[in-house]
Protein backbone atom coordinates (compact mmCIF):
# COMPACT_ATOMS: atom_id res chain seq x y z
CA UNK A 1 0.00 0.00 0.00
CA UNK A 2 1.07 3.45 -1.01
CA UNK A 3 1.69 5.41 2.09
CA UNK A 4 3.52 8.85 3.11
CA UNK A 5 3.84 11.47 5.53
CA UNK A 6 4.23 14.45 6.85
CA UNK A 7 6.71 15.49 9.93
CA UNK A 8 6.98 18.30 11.04
CA UNK A 9 8.63 19.67 14.50
CA UNK A 10 6.32 21.36 16.81
CA UNK A 11 9.09 24.60 17.29
CA UNK A 12 6.97 27.12 15.94
CA UNK A 13 3.63 27.66 13.85
CA UNK A 14 3.45 26.00 10.55
CA UNK A 15 4.33 28.49 7.25
CA UNK A 16 2.70 28.20 3.29
CA UNK A 17 5.90 26.04 3.02
CA UNK A 18 4.93 23.46 5.54
CA UNK A 19 1.47 23.56 3.98
CA UNK A 20 2.46 23.20 0.58
CA UNK A 21 4.07 20.23 1.36
CA UNK A 22 1.27 18.76 3.83
CA UNK A 23 -1.12 19.62 0.44
CA UNK A 24 1.32 17.86 -1.66
CA UNK A 25 1.60 14.46 0.64
CA UNK A 26 -1.78 14.80 1.29
CA UNK A 27 -2.94 14.56 -2.60
CA UNK A 28 -0.28 12.06 -3.48
CA UNK A 29 -1.88 9.65 -0.77
CA UNK A 30 -5.42 9.73 -2.00
CA UNK A 31 -4.16 9.70 -5.61
CA UNK A 32 -2.94 6.59 -5.02
CA UNK A 33 -5.50 5.33 -2.94
CA UNK A 34 -3.23 5.32 0.35
CA UNK A 35 -2.47 6.66 3.82
CA UNK A 36 -1.49 9.94 4.91
CA UNK A 37 0.40 9.92 7.64
CA UNK A 38 1.45 12.84 10.55
CA UNK A 39 4.12 12.32 12.69
CA UNK A 40 5.34 14.95 15.04
CA UNK A 41 9.32 15.32 15.23
CA UNK A 42 9.49 16.18 18.74
CA UNK A 43 13.00 14.59 20.15
CA UNK A 44 14.41 18.14 20.20
CA UNK A 45 12.79 18.50 24.07
CA UNK A 46 15.07 22.26 24.48
CA UNK A 47 12.82 23.62 21.40
CA UNK A 48 9.94 21.40 20.84
CA UNK A 49 6.60 23.12 22.75
CA UNK A 50 2.61 21.91 23.17
CA UNK A 51 1.19 24.64 21.84
CA UNK A 52 2.93 24.19 18.84
CA UNK A 53 2.01 21.19 18.29
CA UNK A 54 -1.81 21.33 19.26
CA UNK A 55 -1.20 24.08 16.57
CA UNK A 56 -0.53 22.08 13.93
CA UNK A 57 -3.74 19.89 14.37
CA UNK A 58 -5.60 22.89 14.03
CA UNK A 59 -3.66 24.20 10.92
CA UNK A 60 -3.66 21.05 9.30
CA UNK A 61 -7.46 19.99 9.77
CA UNK A 62 -7.92 23.63 8.69
CA UNK A 63 -6.51 22.73 5.52
CA UNK A 64 -8.41 19.62 5.27
CA UNK A 65 -5.87 16.97 5.79
CA UNK A 66 -6.85 14.09 7.66
CA UNK A 67 -4.55 11.52 8.81
CA UNK A 68 -4.36 8.34 10.00
CA UNK A 69 -4.23 7.48 14.02
CA UNK A 70 -3.00 7.38 16.28
CA UNK A 71 -0.17 10.24 15.28
CA UNK A 72 3.33 8.76 15.75
CA UNK A 73 5.58 11.46 18.51
CA UNK A 74 9.12 10.54 18.53
CA UNK A 75 9.54 11.75 22.12
CA UNK A 76 7.32 8.43 23.19
CA UNK A 77 10.33 6.30 20.88
CA UNK A 78 13.78 7.01 22.00
CA UNK A 79 13.89 3.92 23.34
CA UNK A 80 13.66 2.63 20.16
CA UNK A 81 16.58 5.03 18.65
CA UNK A 82 18.84 4.71 21.07
CA UNK A 83 19.09 0.54 20.69
CA UNK A 84 19.78 1.79 16.68
CA UNK A 85 22.69 3.96 17.79
CA UNK A 86 24.10 1.24 20.27
CA UNK A 87 23.70 -0.84 17.54
CA UNK A 88 25.50 1.14 15.38
CA UNK A 89 28.28 1.00 18.27
CA UNK A 90 28.31 -2.35 18.38
CA UNK A 91 28.98 -2.78 14.83
CA UNK A 92 32.02 -0.33 14.89
CA UNK A 93 30.42 2.14 12.76
CA UNK A 94 30.50 5.28 15.42
CA UNK A 95 33.40 7.52 17.27
CA UNK A 96 32.93 9.71 19.81
CA UNK A 97 33.50 13.46 19.46
CA UNK A 98 33.33 15.70 22.64
CA UNK A 99 33.68 19.30 20.80
CA UNK A 100 30.81 22.01 21.24
CA UNK A 101 27.69 22.47 19.56
CA UNK A 102 29.85 25.15 18.04
CA UNK A 103 32.84 22.91 17.08
CA UNK A 104 30.10 20.53 15.98
CA UNK A 105 28.99 23.53 13.86
CA UNK A 106 32.36 24.35 12.64
CA UNK A 107 33.90 20.70 11.42
CA UNK A 108 30.41 20.61 9.39
CA UNK A 109 32.01 22.69 7.06
CA UNK A 110 34.94 20.07 6.50
CA UNK A 111 34.15 16.87 8.33
CA UNK A 112 36.39 14.56 10.01
CA UNK A 113 37.69 11.54 8.83
CA UNK A 114 37.42 8.56 11.72
CA UNK A 115 41.27 7.64 11.12
CA UNK A 116 42.23 10.81 12.46
CA UNK A 117 39.28 12.02 14.53
CA UNK A 118 38.59 9.03 16.61
CA UNK A 119 39.88 9.26 20.16
CA UNK A 120 41.29 5.76 21.71
CA UNK A 121 38.99 6.23 24.74
CA UNK A 122 35.75 8.16 24.85
CA UNK A 123 35.08 11.68 26.36
CA UNK A 124 32.56 12.25 28.86
CA UNK A 125 29.25 12.76 27.27
CA UNK A 126 30.71 12.79 23.64
CA UNK A 127 28.52 13.45 20.32
CA UNK A 128 28.89 10.09 17.75
CA UNK A 129 29.20 10.53 14.32
CA UNK A 130 29.21 8.02 11.59
CA UNK A 131 32.22 6.97 10.32
CA UNK A 132 32.31 6.73 6.82
CA UNK A 133 35.22 5.16 5.39
CA UNK A 134 33.79 2.35 8.15
CA UNK A 135 30.79 1.98 6.67
CA UNK A 136 32.15 1.89 3.44
CA UNK A 137 34.40 -1.06 4.84
CA UNK A 138 31.34 -2.81 6.04
CA UNK A 139 29.20 -2.48 3.26
CA UNK A 140 32.00 -3.45 0.64
CA UNK A 141 30.61 -3.15 -2.38
CA UNK A 142 26.82 -2.59 -1.70
CA UNK A 143 28.42 1.19 -0.79
CA UNK A 144 29.13 2.02 -4.11
CA UNK A 145 25.62 0.50 -4.69
CA UNK A 146 23.72 2.40 -2.75
CA UNK A 147 20.99 4.64 -5.04
CA UNK A 148 17.20 5.69 -4.76
CA UNK A 149 14.66 6.82 -6.76
CA UNK A 150 13.63 10.58 -7.20
CA UNK A 151 10.62 10.99 -9.05
CA UNK A 152 10.49 8.14 -10.95
CA UNK A 153 14.83 8.31 -11.90
CA UNK A 154 17.18 6.22 -10.10
CA UNK A 155 19.88 8.21 -8.64
CA UNK A 156 22.99 7.29 -7.15
CA UNK A 157 23.75 7.94 -3.12
CA UNK A 158 26.77 9.69 -2.08
CA UNK A 159 26.32 9.77 1.58
CA UNK A 160 30.50 11.28 1.79
CA UNK A 161 28.70 15.35 0.58
CA UNK A 162 27.71 15.10 4.33
CA UNK A 163 30.79 13.77 5.77
CA UNK A 164 30.94 12.09 9.18
CA UNK A 165 27.15 12.96 10.48
CA UNK A 166 26.22 13.17 14.02
CA UNK A 167 23.75 10.34 15.11
CA UNK A 168 23.87 10.71 18.89
CA UNK A 169 23.78 14.41 20.04
CA UNK A 170 25.18 15.14 23.68
CA UNK A 171 21.90 18.02 24.21
CA UNK A 172 19.04 15.86 22.79
CA UNK A 173 20.10 12.19 22.51
CA UNK A 174 19.13 10.66 18.82
CA UNK A 175 20.09 13.09 15.88
CA UNK A 176 17.64 13.73 13.39
CA UNK A 177 18.74 11.24 10.74
CA UNK A 178 18.83 8.25 13.01
CA UNK A 179 15.71 8.99 14.46
CA UNK A 180 13.90 9.82 10.61
CA UNK A 181 14.77 6.44 9.29
CA UNK A 182 13.49 3.80 12.15
CA UNK A 183 10.50 5.76 11.97
CA UNK A 184 9.90 5.46 8.08
CA UNK A 185 10.70 1.72 8.60
CA UNK A 186 8.27 1.35 11.79
CA UNK A 187 5.56 3.07 9.93
CA UNK A 188 6.17 1.36 6.64
CA UNK A 189 6.18 4.61 4.18
CA UNK A 190 6.70 3.84 0.63
CA UNK A 191 7.05 7.62 -0.49
CA UNK A 192 8.64 10.55 0.88
CA UNK A 193 7.44 13.51 0.09
CA UNK A 194 9.50 16.83 1.20
CA UNK A 195 11.01 19.84 0.51
CA UNK A 196 14.54 20.47 -1.80
CA UNK A 197 16.32 21.34 1.50
CA UNK A 198 16.40 18.01 2.63
CA UNK A 199 17.34 16.61 -0.53
CA UNK A 200 21.19 16.09 0.78
CA UNK A 201 19.92 14.39 3.84
CA UNK A 202 18.58 11.63 1.66
CA UNK A 203 22.08 10.32 1.23
CA UNK A 204 22.87 10.01 4.55
CA UNK A 205 19.57 8.31 5.08
CA UNK A 206 20.15 5.73 2.48
CA UNK A 207 23.19 4.73 4.17
CA UNK A 208 21.54 4.03 7.08
CA UNK A 209 18.77 2.14 5.77
CA UNK A 210 21.92 0.06 4.66
CA UNK A 211 23.67 -0.44 8.02
CA UNK A 212 20.20 -1.48 9.19
CA UNK A 213 18.77 -3.55 6.95
CA UNK A 214 15.56 -0.82 6.84
CA UNK A 215 13.66 -0.61 3.14
CA UNK A 216 14.32 2.44 1.19
CA UNK A 217 11.37 4.34 0.33
CA UNK A 218 10.84 6.14 -2.74
CA UNK A 219 11.66 10.35 -2.88
CA UNK A 220 10.03 13.44 -3.67
CA UNK A 221 11.55 16.68 -3.30
CA UNK A 222 9.36 19.44 -4.10
CA UNK A 223 10.46 22.92 -4.93
CA UNK A 224 10.51 25.28 -2.08
CA UNK A 225 8.66 27.79 -1.70
CA UNK A 226 10.15 31.49 -1.82
CA UNK A 227 8.60 35.00 -0.15
CA UNK A 228 8.41 38.42 -2.49
CA UNK A 229 11.89 38.73 -1.86
CA UNK A 230 13.15 35.62 -2.75
CA UNK A 231 14.33 33.87 0.61
CA UNK A 232 13.16 30.52 1.19
CA UNK A 233 10.27 30.47 4.19
CA UNK A 234 11.22 29.36 7.06
CA UNK A 235 10.21 29.83 10.91
CA UNK A 236 14.06 30.79 12.40
CA UNK A 237 13.72 33.41 9.52
CA UNK A 238 9.98 34.78 11.01
CA UNK A 239 8.01 33.57 7.94
CA UNK A 240 4.57 34.74 8.11
CA UNK A 241 2.53 31.49 9.66
CA UNK A 242 -0.58 29.76 8.42
CA UNK A 243 -2.20 30.66 11.97
CA UNK A 244 -1.25 34.80 11.12
CA UNK A 245 -3.11 34.08 7.99
CA UNK A 246 -6.52 32.53 9.17
CA UNK A 247 -6.48 35.32 12.01
CA UNK A 248 -6.64 37.85 9.36
CA UNK A 249 -9.91 35.79 7.29
CA UNK A 250 -7.76 34.06 4.51
CA UNK A 251 -9.96 31.23 2.94
CA UNK A 252 -8.54 28.26 2.30
CA UNK A 253 -8.79 28.92 -1.72
CA UNK A 254 -6.97 31.87 -1.04
CA UNK A 255 -4.14 30.20 0.67
CA UNK A 256 -3.59 27.59 -1.85
CA UNK A 257 -3.69 30.55 -4.37
CA UNK A 258 -0.87 32.16 -2.63
CA UNK A 259 1.25 28.96 -2.29
CA UNK A 260 0.88 28.17 -5.75
CA UNK A 261 1.96 32.00 -6.64
CA UNK A 262 4.71 31.41 -4.49
CA UNK A 263 5.78 28.31 -6.11
CA UNK A 264 6.16 30.09 -9.47
CA UNK A 265 8.52 32.34 -8.27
Amino acid sequence: MYRTRFAPSPTGYLHLGHAFSALTAFEAARANDGEFILRIEDIDHTRSRPHFEAAIYEDLTWLGIEWEKPVLRQSEHLADYQAALDRLKEMGLLYADARTRKGEAEAALSAPQADDAAPTSAPANPAWRLSLETAREHLGARYEGLSFTEKGEHQKADPAINGDVILGRKDIGVAYHLAVVIDDARQGITDIIRGHDLYDATHTQILLQALLDLPTPRYHHHALLVDDQGRRLAKRKGSKSLRDYRHEGLTLAEIRAMITASARN
